[in-house]
């Protein structure tokens, strides 16, 4: 086996810089060239190196970084020890892989001295997290100067976007003749300074020691073995909303959530009721509240947003039920539209902790003989809704004319920066139910007898 970095991979692994930030496009072939820059030390008995992502999840999730790193150390003699979460080399050197998940996470490598410290999606931690990691990097390791390597995807609102200023233009874009151009920069009262030489910083400021720093580029191009093995890739990141596409395959640190960032009025149809077509499957999706409404709250609405699909794929969204209402009038309100819906209409509820494990049994009971989905939301609302969000954007998503477009359409339109999300929610699962397979659906639904 021939492990071998392409070529803006092997500009990453070149660099000289103290610290080095990947980043770009998703695909570019970033994470592959992280878990490659600690094998220039392996021989080393006194080298060890950790890499870190935001959570254990993101660690150990399939085709993640663990099993990447499966992919390529055991190969060169490594035995993996899941255990500690490690890797082992013949020599005794040893490759961690760590999280930091909450701020406090950083002490527990009090002490510690770690020659290599790697970061996989920078933009994931804090800049005090960062920071505070460089004071461990440090090594008497013969011959290693201690390092620090990071991969990152664009986020305009993380504090790495203002750490890597110099390197993006005004468009949000990297500048092709600044990549790889390494800078000097000093922090000094948690404001960073930079300059191009060490001796200029050194100069401005007495008794600190810059660091160097870089930033070299990576798109989806640059990774010519993920584009020749899976052509379609190119094709998923196309099919992103506008938010999402600009960052994860134009590479844009600029591009920003905001009024019509997933969802537009234009993208809405309004269709009148005799113009519907033939339903294939029709569902009801449901998005709980349970606080009334008073002078002093705002609370959250009880959503339920009916709709079908016809064969050709268009969705018709075709009634919407909102209100903020009592526990009890919430039960009453989902069991009379269920009856009133009948019992061709799936109705899809949400486990989540606004209708836990209790109330979803209590509702299984009261509707019984009826067709019912209970699906476990992800939380991230933003990544949740963005099948529903490419499906309006290309016009497959329909609404009936009634008195609740207005309301309907201004909290899409606002999302995600408007005070209220339900009926985002609910169109999500409407969108995910109505386009699951029939395989799915029949195992899921629950149907208790009578």
């Amino acid at each position: 086996m021939i492990i071998k970095p392409q070529p803006k991979q092997e500009k990453f692994l070149k660099s000289k810089a103290d610290i080095v930030i990947y980043g770009g496009s998703a695909g570019g072939g970033k994470t592959y060239a992280l878990l490659l820059e600690p094998l220039f030390h392996t021989d080393k008995s006194c080298f060890n190196a950790v890499i870190f992502r935001k959570n254990l999840t993101q660690v150990k999730s399939a085709g993640g970084l663990w099993d990447t790193a499966n992919e390529i150390y055991p190969q060169l003699g490594a035995e993996p020890k899941i255990g500690s979460l490690e890797f082992e080399f013949k020599s005794g050197a040893k490759i961690k892989f760590g999280y930091l998940d909450l701020e406090k996470d950083i002490y527990k490598w009090q002490g510690s001295q770690i020659p290599l410290i790697m970061f996989d999606e920078l933009t994931h931690f804090s800049k005090k997290q960062f920071f505070y990691m460089l004071s461990r990097n440090r090594t008497t390791c013969d011959g290693i100067k201690p390092y620090v390597r990071a991969t990152t995807n664009p986020d305009s609102s993380s504090w790495v976007r203002e750490l890597l200023d110099w390197w993006i233009g005004d468009d949000g874009l990297p500048i092709p003749e600044r990549d790889g151009v390494i800078r000097w920069f000093v922090n000094v009262n948690d404001t960073l300074y930079f300059d191009d030489t060490k001796e200029a910083l050194q100069k401005r400021f007495k008794n600190t020691i810059p660091k160097s720093l870089t930033f070299i580029s990576a798109t989806l191009q640059d990774n010519k073995i993920l584009m020749e093995a899976d052509p379609n890739y190119l094709a998923n990141l196309m099919a992103l909303p506008k938010v999402e596409r600009e960052r994860l395959l134009g590479g844009n640190w600029n591009i920003q959530e905001s009024s019509g960032a997933y969802y537009k009025r234009s993208y809405f149809e309004i269709v009148e009721k005799d113009e519907l077509p033939t339903p294939k499957k029709i569902v009801r999706a449901w998005d709980f509240a349970w606080t009334e409404k008073t002078e002093n709250n705002d609370p959250d609405y009880l959503v339920g947003l009916k709709g079908f699909i016809d064969v050709r794929g268009y969705i018709y969204v075709t009634d919407m039920i909102r209100d903020r209402l009592s526990p009890a009038k919430v039960e009453r309100t989902f069991v009379n539209t269920t009856k009133q819906d009948g019992k061709e209409v799936i109705q899809r509820i949400p486990l989540d902790p606004s209708a836990g494990k209790k109330v979803v049994d209590d509702f299984k009971k009261l509707i019984r003989g009826y067709p019912l989905k209970i699906e476990k939301p992800i939380k991230d609302k933003e990544t949740r809704t963005l099948p529903a969000s490419k499906l309006a954007e290309d016009g497959f998503i329909k609404i009936i004319r009634a008195d609740w477009n207005g309301v309907f359409l201004d909290e899409l339109e606002n999302f995600p920066i408007g005070n209220h999300d339900d009926i985002v929610d609910c169109l999500s699962d409407l969108v995910d139910e109505l386009t699951s397979n029939k395989k799915k659906v029949k195992r899921k639904i629950v149907t208790p007898k009578v």
